[in-house]
């Protein structure tokens, strides 16, 4: 299985964040990917009107992803945003488009109340773990902060994920890259499965043109082997990489260290 990370820049323009998704999807495409994967909130930045985005752009936005999804022959995950059917609240949602499928989504299970910060105070949780089949692989779906909840990502790979993929829009602050590195190492070994993290990079600069260092990305995504070890792991800068998955590795793992079939909690 070939997946393709997309470490980009998201910024409140949803036009400009589709064109960097449509490239991307080329780029992913022409290495030869079965997978593409782009952050959290890459279709519209946090900082960004993205309740506004989900009452009505987000039905068309999806629409050109999933015909991306179709010209190039690829499955595209992209972090989003969509309307909550129970109240007046956004889901953060994870879209997962794939040729001759209808789409499928996962809504963020455990929202970011940390650190001063109340993600619940616009974003509505979700509440059911999902998978899905890409190429004969199952992969399990996961958003940021529900990177510090292991029994997510063990659930998953009970329920078949050989892949998990977590994907971030990472508050950056004093060792926040290092626990996010950490965390995703952690979850590989919990589940005994691929992680791959997909983050947003580390925004250049302000709307003045001057050099900040916005807390909306550390970058650092990666892909973590099932053993807890990185085959891949990028610095906080925007760009893409392409990686083969040895996905018969993460049953020979399974089999020499059982700990879901070993768990008893």
């Amino acid at each position: 299985m070939k997946i393709s990370i997309a470490q980009i820049n998201t910024v409140p323009d949803v036009d400009r964040n589709l064109g960097a998704i449509l490239s991307a999807v080329q780029a992913a495409a022409a290495d030869g990917a079965d997978l593409v994967v782009f952050p959290e909130a890459a279709a519209c930045s946090f900082d960004g009107d993205f309740a506004r985005f989900a009452r009505e752009s987000a039905a068309e936005f999806h629409d050109a992803v999933q015909a991306a999804a179709e010209d190039h022959g690829l499955a595209v995950m992209v972090g989003s945003f969509t309307r909550n059917q129970e109240d007046h609240r956004t889901s953060n949602t994870l879209m997962v488009f794939r040729p001759g499928e209808q789409p499928v989504s996962y809504n963020k299970i455990h929202l970011f109340d940390a650190f001063g910060f109340k993600e619940s105070k616009g974003i509505a949780p979700g509440d059911r773990p999902v998978t899905v089949e890409i190429g004969g692989t199952t992969v399990g779906l996961a958003i940021c902060y529900d990177v510090r909840f292991p029994e997510l990502f063990t659930r998953l790979a009970q329920e078949g994920a050989e892949v998990v993929v977590v994907v971030a829009s990472w508050g950056d602050g004093p060792g926040k890259a290092e626990q996010w590195d950490l965390l995703t190492r952690a979850r590989a070994l919990d589940s005994t499965s691929y992680v791959v993290a997909g983050g947003q990079a580390v925004r250049d600069l302000d709307k003045e043109g001057e050099a900040t260092k916005t807390p909306l990305g550390v970058g650092h995504s990666a892909v973590v082997g099932p053993n807890g070890v990185d085959e891949l792991r990028m610095d906080g800068a925007p760009g893409q990489r392409t990686v083969e998955l040895d996905v018969e590795r993460v049953a020979k793992i399974r089999e020499s260290i059982p700990v879901l079939a070993n768990k008893r909690l």
